[in-house]
């Protein structure tokens, strides 16, 4: 059985990469996207409630990856209590060990085939039934194509974004002026994370096939040759930005490539703006003065495509 990944709108050429994103593309319309604001800035007060309780915080683990988790798996219908695979799936998919990765896919395929029967004998309204609907009309959806589709939302859905917030939250701990223009004016809190996209970008890099024959800089590349697109470097290029090494959420025009470019750039980038704008605006009301324990040391998650922490310890006041 061919690799879900390999099936999915994210290798797939025009005319069957169209027809695919058109199907899914229905779900994150911009109105659809709008409509999930009360339900998103409600998940986000919900997890505050819980850190308030406890009284400390792990920035990661209790709120900058479970918001977009709860988001994409109610998006597409899946069981609260199943939600803890998500992250260690989505986790695999993105890490450095090559067994886990394709061990994670066989999985998540038995399991993503297994909620797509039930579906189709019990149609909900959830992500899952649209694909499953789409079945039948001129566009049809194998099911291959529907698994790849959940695995693809999966990790797009919650990894990415997951990372953004983190990042965020360190650049709020790291810069203080940030801190201040942010908590005396809120409207310019998506500029700021546009900033740390640019700046942190939570995909590093892409995998791509040249089609055809291409100079680039001077250089040859052959049709079947394999290349690594990387994004992290281009949105540091001195050609592009000015001062690329300095993090400044002033900075216009900021035309960064984190959401990548052309037919394959990101159908969920308004819900990713969206959840990282309302996790930020929610932080700074509950916790203003939260900071990283500067005790402990951060380390990098083990991925070369994205950028990321394992961990971040709050302190929530001072």
């Amino acid at each position: 059985m061919k690799d879900p990944i390999d099936a999915s709108i994210l290798r797939q050429d025009p005319p069957k990469h169209r027809q695919l994103r058109m199907l899914v593309a229905q779900a994150f319309s911009p109105r659809v996207i709008e409509g999930l604001a009360p339900k998103i800035e409600a998940i986000a007060h919900a997890l505050c409630d819980q850190i308030e309780l406890g009284g400390i915080m792990e920035g990661l683990h209790d709120f900058a990856s479970p918001l977009p988790i709860i988001v994409i798996a109610e998006m597409l219908g899946i069981p609260q209590e199943d939600r803890a695979l998500f992250k260690q799936w989505s986790d695999s998919l993105v890490g450095n060990n090559s067994e886990q990765y394709y061990q994670c896919q066989r999985e998540m395929s038995v399991y993503f085939t297994d909620i797509s029967n039930k579906r189709r004998r019990e149609p909900q309204e959830d992500l899952i039934s649209h694909l499953i609907r789409a079945k039948g009309e001129e566009e049809q959806l194998s099911d291959l194509e529907v698994i790849s589709f959940c695995i693809l939302l999966l990790v797009a859905g919650n990894e990415t974004t997951t990372n953004l917030i983190s990042s965020a939250m360190l650049v709020l701990d790291s810069d203080p002026s940030v801190r201040e223009q942010l908590m005396a004016d809120r409207s310019l809190i998506p500029q700021a994370l546009d900033e740390v996209l640019r700046y942190y970008s939570p995909v590093q890099m892409m995998i791509r096939t040249v089609k055809e024959t291409t100079i680039l800089s001077g250089h040859t590349l052959s049709p079947g040759q394999m290349i690594n697109l990387w994004i992290g470097s281009a949105n540091h290029d001195e050609e592009i930005f000015e001062n690329p090494h300095i993090f400044n959420i002033h900075r216009n025009p900021n035309p960064h490539l984190a959401f990548g470019h052309g037919i394959h750039n990101c159908l969920g980038a308004q819900l990713a703006r969206m959840e990282s704008k309302i996790a930020i605006q929610t932080l700074l009301e509950r916790f203003p003065e939260f900071r990283h324990h500067h005790s402990h040391v951060l380390e990098r998650i083990d991925s070369w495509i994205m950028f990321g922490v394992k961990e971040i310890p709050i302190i929530l006041k001072k």
